[in-house]
């Protein structure tokens, strides 16, 4: 992004429920913060197979904060809906499901090319993963088979959300969150984010920032996994996000 303005506002997003409180209310500022003065929505419901339900939930949350919030589901044009919005929000769920659609309705290119051009972008679990170069980093099952595995590559990084740390006093067998992601770096190139439950970043063109309780856990091939808190701008610049979708 060094040969024009890095217009990207993006609010990636752990989980959009937290123990012990409503939906998306833990990430509320950040919302409000990220949307100022905007007031239209357009939501991506598709990693849920009920999308008339999930578009409902999401219309009375965001209504409790005067934004107004339409699906690309009910409407005949998606591309001018994605044309026409002040934010996209794309909502958590099962990524396999949530990518195959984005690719069948055309809208990899359309979102990227609107947050790309600064219209702020708001993803939580599954919609936190698609901002990345590729849905590889989730831990959901594939249910569907999209035709690729590319995502919208707003953000040079995987994120791994819902991160949870080993428990040395478990009696499970399974691998761990921590090893699946080694698993990943033995194969691909490109970091990994942890996002422990509650985090949520923030980008703002070149700078990003952690908002939440929780330290993130940072994994790069060849190296230790390490804790970051604050600022983590040096991770938009591990390589460059133009060409990282399909």
């Amino acid at each position: 992004m060094n040969s024009k303005e890095d217009r990207r506002r993006l609010l990636l997003i752990s989980n959009s429920t937290l123990h012990g409180r409503g939906y998306l209310d833990h990430a509320e500022s950040a919302i409000r913060e990220l949307v100022g003065s905007r007031k239209s929505v357009i939501f991506v419901p598709y990693a849920l197979f009920d999308r008339r339900a999930y578009t409902n939930r999401a219309q009375e949350r965001l209504a409790a904060m005067s934004l107004s919030l339409s699906s690309v589901h009910d409407v005949s044009n998606m591309a001018h809906a994605i044309q026409r919005a002040d934010v996209i929000f794309v909502g958590g769920g099962n990524t396999f499901r949530l990518v195959k659609a984005l690719h069948e309705h055309g809208l990899i290119t359309q979102v990227r090319e609107r947050v790309m051009a600064g219209v702020p972008y708001i993803g939580s679990s599954a919609g936190a993963i698609v901002a990345g170069p590729s849905l590889r980093t989730t831990k959901d099952m594939p249910v569907v088979e999209p035709p690729s595995f590319a995502t919208l590559g707003l953000v040079p990084f995987q994120i791994s959300p819902h991160y949870l740390d080993p428990d040395p006093t478990s009696t499970h067998m399974g691998e761990t969150q921590e090893e699946r992601i080694n698993q990943f770096l033995e194969e691909n190139e490109d970091a990994v984010v942890g996002l422990r439950e509650g985090s949520l970043l923030t980008v703002q063109g070149g700078t990003m920032t952690l908002l939440g309780p929780n330290a993130a856990r940072i994994f790069r091939r060849g190296n230790e996994p390490f804790e970051a808190t604050g600022d983590l701008s040096e991770l938009l610049e591990e390589s460059s996000v133009e060409g990282c979708a399909a």
